[in-house]
């Protein structure tokens, strides 16, 4: 009997210490990649950071530096969301 409520106090604590936490940042993701609009400065994954010029279904268009190159990426390469940028 002791064995059991061992085993079931383990797999709580494996449950509120790793898996909890990692569904949460899983749906925090989401929520920031279904937020994404146009001028909304945003960073990549690989550390590219630019303004969004057009949001598509799976994949975002944004602008880096004053070269004005546009790269188009998949909404999951995008790692964060910053201020947006200031209007010239």
């Amino acid at each position: 009997m002791d064995a059991i409520i061992m085993l079931v106090l383990m797999f709580g604590m494996l449950y509120f210490l790793m898996i909890r936490p990692e569904n949460k940042r899983k749906k925090e993701a989401q929520q920031l990649r279904d937020s994404l609009a146009v001028g909304d400065e945003i960073t990549t994954i690989g550390g590219i950071t630019g303004t969004i010029c057009a949001v598509k279904e799976a994949t975002i268009v944004f602008e880096t530096g004053a070269d004005r190159v546009r790269l188009e990426v998949t909404k999951w390469a995008v790692s964060s969301k910053n201020a947006a940028a200031p209007q010239q």
